[in-house]
């Protein structure tokens, strides 16, 4: 049985959130098609699909690289990402039941057990079954598929960039009172404790791009049309 378009797909993205292909790195169909012993086309439809899924550039005449990171992206990224758990867990406070909140509970407990352990890729690992536990929660199978490309983005991140020790403490903390609130149905805080929760982990990353910077990775501009319109409002 031959590989499917998908099941090649799949192997490049893991090899990307695993670091086997760098962020920046340009990629080739010849070497991905002897890397994974198949033919041209299912290499080619599967860069079709990273590229949709934001994971793969592609420069004409040039061919595809894995996509280039910098703080707009960032930026960018979690401004999406924000919006829609925003929104999930505003509906997953509607929606929890007591199963569900024990069931986030019981997950938090093997999250802080990875964390006394200092196992940094298990607690990853938890912290995106707690969040995928909120969103099929909050029963929006439209959003599902653009959060989980977010989240294999993420991964990637944070493989690159490396998790800050100190960083999961205050995760565990956001998490326990986001079960509260979703224990509440108390949508305000639900939503004031997710934007939080989520900007907090956007400023860990851009401090690590800052302090990791690399030919594969660069810094955005002196200034993003937000700043720029900020400075304005103050001068005026």
């Amino acid at each position: 049985m031959f590989p499917s378009n998908h099941d090649i797909g799949q192997r490049i993205r893991d090899d990307i959130v695993a670091g086997v292909l760098r962020f920046g790195e340009r990629i080739t169909i010849d070497a991905l098609a002897t890397r994974y012993g198949v033919s041209h086309m299912p290499v080619r439809e599967a860069l079709r699909e990273l590229q949709g899924e934001g994971l793969v550039t592609s420069e004409p005449n040039r061919g595809a690289r894995v996509r280039a990171v910098d703080a707009n992206f960032i930026d960018n990224l979690f401004e999406i990402r924000t919006a829609l758990e925003v929104m999930m867990v505003r509906r997953a406070a509607r929606r929890a039941t007591p199963a569900d909140v024990a069931e986030l509970e019981a997950i938090e407990v093997v999250l802080e057990r990875h964390i006394e352990r200092g196992e940094h890729a298990a607690v990853v690992a938890e912290n995106r079954r707690f969040h995928q536990t909120i969103n099929r929660i909050a029963d929006n199978v439209d959003a599902l598929p653009v959060v989980d490309r977010h989240w294999t983005l993420l991964a990637a991140l944070w493989r690159h960039f490396g998790y800050g020790a100190d960083r999961f403490s205050g995760v565990a903390n956001d998490h326990r009172h986001l079960i509260a609130a979703l224990a509440a149905h108390d949508e305000e805080a639900a939503a004031m404790l997710m934007g939080a929760h989520a900007t907090k982990a956007k400023l860990e990353l851009l401090s690590r791009l800052g302090a990791q910077a690399g030919p594969a990775v660069t810094n955005a501009p002196s200034t993003s049309p937000r700043q720029r319109a900020v400075r304005h409002l103050r001068r005026a």
